[in-house]
């Protein structure tokens, strides 16, 4: 098993709602969103609203893509996979790229990195 066969693996054990754990042992937060890899993902898409789009098609157009960060890193994450994860920080939310998970035990999502490694949401 290559190491993303082995990433999507662990990422397909994670549900949302479960405790996120950094690599000091810290609680940051709960899992609120699970996207497993697409190797054949692109990139995202940003829509573009007509000034004259009813409003239905207005609040279709400035919906939030997930995921939402800086067009390059969301292609990787795309490719990869990630967590969303709900924090406590000023933040709100951070991204969490499948090679960043060291494992998925006991209930919980164990990272292999700190919170301050991971990219906001913005």
């Amino acid at each position: 098993m290559d190491q993303q066969d082995e990433q999507q693996t662990t990422i397909s054990r994670i549900t949302t709602g479960m405790p996120v754990i950094d690599v000091a042992g810290t609680e940051i937060g709960t899992v609120d969103l699970v996207q497993r890899g697409d190797p054949n993902a692109v990139t995202v898409q940003t829509p573009t609203a007509d000034p004259g789009s009813s409003l239905d098609e207005l609040i279709e157009a400035t919906a939030v893509e997930e995921p939402d960060v800086p067009a390059d890193l969301a292609a990787r994450l795309l490719h990869t996979g990630y967590l969303k994860v709900s924090t406590e920080s000023a933040d709100g939310a951070v991204y969490v790229p499948a090679d960043r998970i060291a494992a998925v035990a006991e209930g919980r999502v164990r990272l292999a990195v700190g919170v301050a490694d991971l990219p906001p949401e913005e």
